[in-house]
């Protein structure tokens, strides 16, 4: 304890033995505060008021004072407990700091909006169950009318799934620098890159897929990822989407099948992450019959609208307990 508060402390004690008013204690709680912004150890203070007592005291009798050794005794252990304590504390700070930046990080490796394209309308949202997600989407362009789009799972969390998120940002930036490649060509770019750098525990699902304005034609690949749905309009049914292919990451060379869809005006092609079809209702996980009515009764709302209003209803159908982060893409023709 510094000299003033040793001051301070003295003549409040001093005035409260003389004269016990409640008005000393109040000063003595403001006192208090003053002394944990500093993070005084409690032993001090304990020391510095029994040195004070036996001033003010002189007296006291030996049973008294042989009890403040005691008492010394038992505070500098709970003392060095204390700066442990403050030292996890310190420590929780500083990892909250890194979730923070780790966060932004996140959103800053998302694209703001869709991009447009003639002739369709693109709506996404992303939504963390947490702080920090493992999902993940982006929009490449591929020149000519044509637009990339991809959405993936990184299986993990936190910290590691930003920085993984940020390799593959990277990565599929750097794989179509030279000229544009096809959905498999993608993949199996990717899964090369994350079965090098990635820790062997974790794995990425991903659909990869080009939309041509021109021909309204939609080629996709598929690793491992949750199968979206097909909307076709004028039979106003669902169908899924084919998947087959490996999550990346599990092992070298592995080639990916492309699957093309044709789309008329009014239909769409919905993909999703699986913490959409994990969404508890009542207990059990979203049927996909469930989740095609749920789709349907939105599906003529503009698709930004479509896939926020999607969502909503999923949240208050799970009683607004999302254990699993949540990405809703729609791409829709209307045109």
């Amino acid at each position: 304890m510094d000299i003033h508060l040793q001051k301070q402390y003295e003549r409040l004690l001093t005035s409260y033995i003389q004269d016990p008013k409640e008005d000393h204690l109040y000063s003595a709680q403001q006192l208090r505060k003053w002394i944990m912004e500093h993070r005084v150890p409690p032993e001090e203070v304990v020391s510095f008021h029994i040195n004070t007592m036996k001033k003010l005291l002189p007296d006291l009798p030996p049973e008294v004072k042989n009890s403040f050794d005691l008492l010394i005794e038992v505070m500098i252990g709970y003392g060095v407990a204390y700066q442990e304590t403050e030292k996890l504390v310190t420590r929780q700070r500083e990892l909250e700091y890194e979730i923070e930046v780790a966060v932004g990080m996140q959103q800053t490796l998302l694209p703001a909006s869709p991009p447009p394209l003639p002739g369709v309308d693109i709506g996404v949202l992303s939504v963390a169950a947490k702080r920090m997600s493992g999902d993940y989407y982006n929009f490449v362009d591929h020149g000519m009318g044509s637009l990339g789009v991809a959405i993936s799972d990184i299986i993990g969390k936190g910290i590691p799934a930003a920085l993984c998120m940020s390799m593959i940002k990277y990565a599929m930036d750097r794989l179509d620098d030279n000229q544009p490649l096809s959905p498999s060509e993608i993949l199996r770019g990717l899964n090369t890159v994350v079965e090098r750098n990635v820790d062997p525990s974790m794995f990425i699902t991903m659909v990869y897929g080009v939309y041509d304005s021109l021909n309204h034609h939609f080629r996709y690949s598929t690793a491992g990822h949750e199968p979206g749905f097909f909307y076709n309009s004028r039979t106003n049914r669902f169908r899924d989407l084919k998947t087959q292919g490996l999550v990346l990451g599990v092992a070298r060379d592995v080639d990916y099948r492309e699957y093309l869809l044709k789309l008329s005006p009014g239909d769409a092609i919905i993909l999703f992450s699986d913490g959409v079809t994990e969404c508890k209702v009542d207990g059990q996980f979203l049927q996909r019959r469930t989740l095609k009515k749920l789709i349907r009764d939105h599906l003529k709302l503009p698709a930004q609208e479509a896939v926020e209003g999607i969502h909503q209803k999923l949240v208050e159908m799970a009683n607004y307990q999302i254990k699993d982060d949540q990405t809703i893409l729609i791409i829709k023709r209307v045109e």
